[in-house]
């Protein structure tokens, strides 16, 4: 017995060791993707500067009706990055001014930011614990506590990659008719029981920006919807609310996706199902470490493990934009990864309702405990499709060796 146990003993400190060698994990490495569709994307490039054409035309037109495909969507409209893809679905959907708008708290900026740039309020409910993405019960209880008339739109963020819970969203908005305007930026891909996140709602809007799944080399967005009418008024208000030059029905703005932009995007289209594949199969890597590792207690995860993987929902097909954990001590663990060069990032350390510009809502610490625990305690590790198998056991490695 205590050969065994020194045998498992020399075998954890062999793969610590094995992992200090092996330092300096990026978070992301943008560069192993570009070598291996440069070609591709040169002769792109090559032909949009050739045709001397940069603003909408045929690239754009193209990848549009590639993206609508691929999202299982009547329409789809380019324009110049995913925080105005979800301003421009709000007002397209009908969200007016002193209207009020429910969403999550845990999320990046732009998903309550768009909610007051369209003149509306947004009201914030906590998040699911197990996912955290925004609790169906949270927004339906804020809805009959408070029966504003004003409430017109739910805005679920999709966030990690993963689907919120639509079916109970989609209720919930039916009941009270009310608009969703999905906040897909982080979900291209993403499904929810086998159908495309930005097509749940009333529409839907996708970021490109350069760390997402699918990404061009700038800023870049996209809104999707099957509403003729929604997809109409997007394209009036992407072009400074105009449907014929130089004849004004509304002020716009000026938020087209550039072709150049399109051109690229039209080339990471032939392999984001790859990629997004790829990506699953680095969670699921990082799923089999973190559970032989020891950090996760026993199985489920003991309240008292130091490590909590966020729960997979069984009608959601997870891209993971990001791969999130639940740790102790998070601050302790990111400077201690820092230290050693290991790649990771924190989404989000400030939940929404308590940022300072804000506070004219009049939240308060302990009004939405879900949300400011998790932005206590998640943390980023680095994933991406050309992320390897060593780079990942060097990960884990350091996270054992600051924990056990």
């Amino acid at each position: 017995m205590k050969k065994a146990t020194a045998a498992a003993t020399k075998t954890a400190k062999s793969s610590r060791s094995s992992a200090k060698k092996a330092r300096a994990v990026p978070m992301l490495d943008l560069s192993r993707q570009y070598d291996s569709i440069k070609k591709e994307v040169t002769k792109a490039i090559n032909r949009v500067c050739a045709s001397q054409h940069y603003i909408l035309g045929e690239d754009v037109t193209e990848f549009e009706n590639e993206a609508a495909k691929f999202l299982g969507v009547k329409y789809a409209i380019g324009c110049a990055s995913g925080t105005d893809a979800i301003w421009l679905s709000l007002l397209a959907s009908g969200i007016q001014p002193s209207d009020e708008v429910i969403t999550t708290p845990f999320s990046f900026f732009a998903t309550a930011s768009t909610i007051v740039r369209a003149g509306a309020k947004p009201i914030f409910v906590d998040v699911e614990p197990e996912t955290l993405n925004i609790d169906p019960r949270c927004v339906e209880d804020r809805i009959r506590r408070f029966a504003s008339a004003k409430i017109k739109g739910i805005m679920p963020v999709h966030l990690y990659g993963q689907c919120a819970q639509m079916d109970e969203l989609n209720r919930i908005a039916s009941d009270h008719k009310l608009k969703i305007v999905e906040d897909a930026a982080q979900a291209f891909g993403a499904t929810w029981r086998g159908k495309p996140a930005g097509g749940l709602g009333t529409a839907g809007a996708f970021s490109f920006y350069p760390t997402k799944n699918l990404s061009c080399y700038g800023d870049g967005g996209l809104i999707t919807t099957n509403d003729e009418k929604v997809a109409a008024h997007s394209r009036s208000l992407r072009a400074h609310g105009s449907t014929r030059r130089y004849y004004h029905d509304e002020i716009g703005w000026n938020s087209r996706l550039d072709s150049l932009q399109a051109a690229i995007l039209n080339v990471k289209m032939r392999h984001i199902e790859d990629w997004n594949k790829r990506r699953n199969k680095r969670a699921d890597a990082y799923d089999i470490l973190l559970k032989s590792s020891g950090l996760l207690g026993s199985p489920g995860g003991a309240k008292t493990a130091p490590v909590r993987i966020l729960k997979r929902t069984p009608q959601a097909g997870h891209i993971f934009h990001q791969y999130v954990v639940r740790v102790e001590r998070r601050d302790e663990l990111k400077a201690f990864l820092d230290k050693q060069h290991i790649g990771n990032m924190i989404y989000y350390p400030l939940p929404l309702h308590l940022q300072k510009c804000f506070a004219y809502l009049g939240y308060a610490p302990g009004d939405l405990p879900e949300s400011e625990k998790a932005a206590k305690d998640v943390i980023a590790l680095p994933i991406f499709p050309e992320l390897t198998s060593s780079e990942q056991s060097a990960v884990v490695g350091a996270m054992e060796e600051f924990y056990l």
